[in-house]
């Protein structure tokens, strides 16, 4: 990552299918659900569409690392038990590569020793939710991450990562001590970008930060922005890289 600096009733329906990926509809926040019980992923399903979130599952380890390559998730409820490869080496997996490291996963596991809990907090783990749980706990943690990111988001902090200093008190972009011209959706892009922490950002996410929830427009649109972000930064805009079929996130350049 860069040195960024600061200053409840369940429906009947067709339930998944053991060890395969389903898509599931929703809003334009993802969340992959990696757990192998097929009653529990019909109910979080259920709950998080009705919460407008927009979900997958995965029923094991393997199929979770596939999917997690296929679409970066921006959060990952994940069971610790799972069949083939757990959820520890899963955690493990995904902790090791610069574009998941930074995904926030809430651990749900019937392992429910404080031993236990410190494992999946030292593995990388952002919360703990033992079985069985309250659908509204879950609901409210996931939430609670959430703010944490649109906090982190919506700082006031001066950003600054290599020659590009953003100031959002003054609406100021600087690269080399100089000043940027840039409008104010280009702002709020290379904001929500730099203050990622490296975090790979989705279109539809973006969209959201920079243009508001609902926003009748295309994923194109932000191309066009990050494009022209890029442009006003010179030799700089490397630090705006493309994860192809994914989106965009703010590192150091190779």
């Amino acid at each position: 990552m860069p040195a960024i600096h600061k200053t409840p009733v369940t429906p009947s329906s067709a339930r998944p299918a053991g060890g395969k990926v389903a898509e599931m509809k929703g809003g334009s926040r993802g969340i992959l659900v990696v757990e192998d019980e097929a009653d529990l992923v019909e109910l979080l399903k259920y709950n998080l569409e009705r919460e407008g979130y927009r979900c997958r599952w995965a029923a094991d380890g393997q199929a979770a690392l596939a999917e997690v390559q296929r679409e970066l998730p921006e959060l990952i409820l994940l069971d610790r038990m799972l069949p083939g490869l757990s959820g520890d080496k899963f955690l493990g997996e995904l902790k090791k590569e610069p574009d998941t490291a930074g995904i926030p996963v809430i651990m749900l596991t019937a392992k429910a020793e404080e031993s236990d809990q410190l494992i999946g907090f030292a593995l990388g783990a952002d919360d703990y939710i033992t079985k069985p749980f309250s659908m509204k706990l879950v609901l409210a943690r996931i939430a609670a991450v959430f703010r944490r990111i649109d906090a982190a988001e919506a700082s006031t902090d001066v950003l600054s990562a290599g020659p590009i200093r953003l100031d959002p008190d003054r609406h100021e972009v600087t690269v080399g001590g100089e000043p940027v011209s840039i409008t104010a959706t280009e702002f709020k892009l290379l904001r929500a970008l730099m203050a990622a922490g490296g975090r790979v950002l989705n279109r539809g996410r973006l969209i959201d930060i920079v243009l508001g929830t609902g926003a009748a427009v295309t994923d194109r649109t932000i191309d066009v922005h990050i494009t022209a972000v890029r442009k006003k930064l010179g030799a700089a805009a490397g630090w705006i890289q493309t994860i192809r079929g994914v989106g965009y996130t703010f590192r150091k350049p190779a």
